[in-house]
């Protein structure tokens, strides 16, 4: 299982940036897809997520809530984020990541991924 993040860039404060997470070799039909971020000096932390296993409904991070939506495309096998109205303290590396059978409970907790992307960087200037 390949996932492959692309997309990030640097936009100044207030604009978008759409990543994109494809994914090869499986799907997902049971688990859940999400995007985690990781600024210098800090520890890698939940953005969004869909949870395949309660039909596909999507969680997010209070800090991105409202400004961020994650979709997905099961015919291009590909993940989206998209990202308003962004800050500068958005700027991180972003990581789309994949696992199977995981709990509502622990879908903000990136252990409880099994696969990930090799990250896209965000900056957002001010």
């Amino acid at each position: 299982v390949q996932l492959q993040a692309s997309g990030g860039g640097l936009v100044q404060a207030g604009g978008s940036l759409r990543l994109s997470c494809a994914a090869s070799g499986r799907t997902f039909s049971n688990g859940a897809i999400g995007w985690f971020r990781q600024a210098p000096g800090k520890e890698r932390e939940f953005v969004a997520a869909i949870n395949r296993r309660s039909g596909s409904r999507t969680y997010y991070a209070d800090s991105v809530k409202g400004r961020f939506t994650t979709t997905r495309d099961n015919a291009k096998s590909t993940m989206y984020l998209q990202m308003n109205s962004l800050k500068p303290e958005d700027t991180a590396v972003y990581y789309c990541a994949a696992g199977d059978g995981i709990i509502l409970s622990s879908i903000q907790i990136p252990r409880a991924y099994t696969y990930w992307g090799q990250g896209t960087l965000v900056t957002v200037s001010s």
